[in-house]
């Protein structure tokens, strides 16, 4: 298998991991400290996906730590396989949900007036909160590209 920027065991793939969990993370914070969160359900779906993407992105960070620190190599067929399955489902459900949740920001900021009359909404928590989400999600889209060249390469 060829050795790739960001695959799996390789100092760049933990870089690029590690990434997705802080965006991840940052993602759900934000989220969760803004005002008027709890009254906000059209962002569940991006809660629930940011969370699945920071254990995702944490469980293979540790992993290639685990490597790193063993100098094993990852490039084992059935773990890229189970990669490339897990990163593209991450990331189809965490574009999905950042989209969702980003017309769901146009609507509310744009289309109609409950930004202006609603104080109790924190409206620029909820689009820096999507932000951070598609940043998530394009580093999860590098990873998930590498992975299936791997995959491919095998």
């Amino acid at each position: 298998m060829k050795d790739l920027f960001g695959s799996p065991g390789k100092v760049s793939g933990l870089v690029l991991r590690m990434g997705q969990c802080f965006f991840a993370a940052a993602s759900l914070g934000v989220m969760a400290s803004a005002s008027g969160f709890s009254t906000a359900t059209a962002f569940c779906y991006l809660i629930a996906s940011m969370g699945l993407q920071l254990l995702w992105s944490f469980g293979l960070a540790c992993f290639d730590v685990h490597a790193l620190r063993l100098k094993r190599d990852l490039h084992n067929h059935i773990f890229v396989s189970l990669f490339v399955v897990g990163d593209w489902v991450t990331a189809t459900l965490s574009l999905a949900a950042s989209c969702s949740s980003a017309g769901v920001i146009v609507l509310l900021i744009k289309d109609t007036t409950i930004c202006r009359t609603e104080t109790k909404l924190s409206c620029d928590m909820f689009q820096i909160s999507v932000g951070l989400a598609f940043v998530s999600w394009f580093l999860l889209a590098i990873s998930s590209y590498v992975m299936f060249l791997l995959a491919a390469s095998a």
